[in-house]
């Protein structure tokens, strides 16, 4: 597959592609580990930029929400750790950061490709978000989300919204 190709879409009832990724500590986190639990997997463009920290102050804000659901978040981006960890301290974000720096679990997932931005078409990642059910297949697909009010969108797909 050439850096410009788009992955396949996935969709509900596939297996989710399994990985290993370091997270924002260098901590190796693999998908497998959460077998038994559902698990958000949402892949973002790039730490510390204003949409990408609001998608993901968005699910700090709601995890108690999504834990109690029985729902564990997992973020996913091309950065370096260092990075990762910066931007969980700044946003005392309390969920893994996990990067992807060659992009291979970005395009297992089809969230890298090309992308309309601003009116222009460009090649980056695809912001996407997927639910993985307990048993390790893909429940819920939603690729082009926006950062603002997709948290909110994705609980009430899920029944979990509030009043």
């Amino acid at each position: 597959m050439t850096e410009t190709a788009s992955a396949a879409r996935l969709a509900p009832g596939d297996p989710a592609p399994d990985f290993t990724l370091p997270d924002a500590d260098g901590k190796e986190v693999a998908l497998s580990s959460y077998r038994g639990r559902r698990v958000v997997v949402y892949f973002y463009p790039a730490a510390s930029t204003p949409g990408c920290t609001k998608q993901a102050c968005d699910f700090r804000d709601n995890l108690a929400l999504l834990g109690d659901a029985g729902i564990d978040v997992l973020g996913i981006s091309p950065d370096k750790p260092a990075k990762l960890a910066k931007f969980r301290d700044n946003q005392a974000l309390t969920f893994p950061l996990l990067s992807d720096p060659d992009r291979a679990v970005l395009q297992a997932y089809g969230a890298f490709g090309e992308k309309t931005m601003y009116g222009k078409k460009t090649v980056g990642v695809i912001r996407s978000t997927f639910v993985i059910g307990a048993d390790g297949a893909i429940e819920v697909t939603q690729y082009n989300v926006r950062a603002t009010g997709h948290v909110a969108k994705l609980l009430r797909d899920l029944d979990l919204a509030t009043a």
